[in-house]
């Protein structure tokens, strides 16, 4: 009995060093495999349903559009839910979903070639990885210590990217030579349950198992309040428009770029497959490092510098240097890589969001959730409507273009102490200081 609870002591001092708050390290496993699941397709779905003749290629970035919004409507109530019954019963409820329409979009949809019953059960499908997910998260940013909630959150896109992005498509590579592409979507299923589980039965951190709003207050005005949050506090609608910026282009990309690399550059579906990987095998990395680089160096100066510029900047690299020098995979491993580093470069807002509302800390990570979620659709939405008229370079551009403006508008986000220490020189009759960042000066102006 005494070395059982000298090796949980270890185990825990050794999560409590690396960030992660020890009671939820279940959770993480879990997650990561759920995720896993959840990314097989991401590198080869779109790319397979035109092979098939189920969607040609302009109406598959419309399936991907209608499962974006049920992702983002998810993601979103995935805050609100957690205030009403707590993260643990809306993780339940995510995992219920994904599983049961995962199998109806398998046998109902892909078998019979349905395109219509394609777009609803993958629809409905969406919306359940954001409760899951999401959920998680916010259990994340209320039990987790305020001084270790940017390496924790550093933690939670390490295991969702490493999933999705990472050894999703990796897996996939592995499995269609063995089983075929449909079958390996069936194998996505089993991922996904066992990830569940190991969640949602292997957490004890008890503040995730019951509701998180005030008893007694009225359902509606909580759910109210996850949206009244724009306006009572602007700076959080700010970062819910930076957090949709931030992954919209990965998620435009899996739509069209698997046949851009394949057929106009001429890689093989399994190198870009495994140059999926590589990006966000860099992702998971620099996602754990850009949490210890945010809270030492700064949140929202990491978010606007190393996320924002930087990802315009390798968008660019990711389509010039394969369009300029054609296969030579070497170089696209390079800009793949570089931009999953950058990427990863917005870690710190989902500790930033919860922190520019410190009183509403719920209805701020429903909002962040929320432009999480809507970066699903927005980024295919883009190829949709502008594939046709600007092609894959414009469409390029657009998003590099995007990240810029998320730079500019990230300096706007300071915390409630900045401004107050501002106000307080101020109104002292003191000029204020020169600032660290001009982002300090700028934001002091939107209260």
């Amino acid at each position: 009995m005494l070395r059982d609870k000298h090796v949980d002591g270890a185990r825990s001092g050794f999560l409590d060093r690396i960030g992660i708050f020890p009671p939820l390290f279940r959770g993480y496993v879990g997650l990561l495999l759920f995720m896993i699941g959840d990314g097989v397709e991401a590198g080869y779905l779109s790319k397979y349903l035109v092979e098939r003749g189920i969607a040609s290629q302009e109406s598959v970035a419309l399936v991907f559009t209608a499962y974006g919004i049920t992702v983002a409507i998810s993601a979103w109530l995935s805050g609100a839910l957690s205030d009403l019954w707590g993260p643990r019963q809306v993780m339940k409820l995510g995992l219920w979903i994904w599983v049961v329409f995962h199998a109806g979009f398998l046998a109902l949809g892909v078998a019979p070639g349905s395109y219509p019953i394609v777009i609803v059960m993958y629809a409905l499908r969406g919306f359940g990885y954001p409760l899951f997910a999401y959920g998680f998260l916010v259990w994340i940013s209320v039990a987790t210590p305020q001084q270790r909630l940017g390496t924790a959150v550093g933690w939670f896109w390490f295991a969702l990217t490493g999933g999705l992005m990472t050894l999703g498509p990796l897996f996939a590579s592995l499995m269609i030579p063995l089983v075929g592409a449909y079958q390996t979507l069936w194998w996505s299923l089993a991922l996904v349950g066992l990830g569940g589980l190991v969640a949602i039965f292997g957490i004890r951190e008890p503040i995730g198992r019951s509701r998180l709003a005030p008893h007694g207050e009225h359902p509606l005005l909580t759910l109210f309040s996850s949206v009244s949050i724009a306006w009572k506090k602007p700076k959080t609608a700010v970062g819910c428009i930076v957090r949709i910026i931030n992954t919209a282009p990965q998620n435009g990309f899996i739509v069209f770029l698997p046949i851009y690399f394949t057929e106009t550059i001429g890689f093989e579906l399994h190198q870009w497959l495994r140059l999926l990987s590589f990006m966000f095998l860099s992702n998971i990395i620099w996602n754990l490092l850009f949490g210890f680089i945010g809270d030492r160096l700064g949140w929202r100066e990491t978010v606007a510098f190393c996320g924002g510029v930087g990802s315009a900047v390798t968008t660019l690299l990711f389509y010039y240097l394969p369009t300029t020098f054609g296969v030579n995979y070497p170089l696209a491993v390079v800009a793949a890589v570089l931009y999953g580093a950058t990427l990863a470069g917005y870690v710190p807002l989902s500790a930033l969001m919860p922190s520019l509302a410190p009183k509403n800390k719920g209805a701020a990570m429903s909002l962040l959730n929320l432009g999480a979620g809507a970066s699903n659709w927005v980024g295919p939405a883009i190829v949709w409507m502008c594939l046709p008229v600007v092609g894959v370079g414009g469409v390029m551009w657009i998003y590099a273009v995007l990240y810029l403006v998320s730079a500019v508008m990230t300096l706007f986000l300071t915390l409630p102490e900045e401004e107050t220490a501002s106000r307080v020189e101020t109104e002292g009759g003191r000029q204020p200081a020169a600032p660290d960042s001009a982002a300090v000066s700028w934001g002091a102006r939107i209260r």
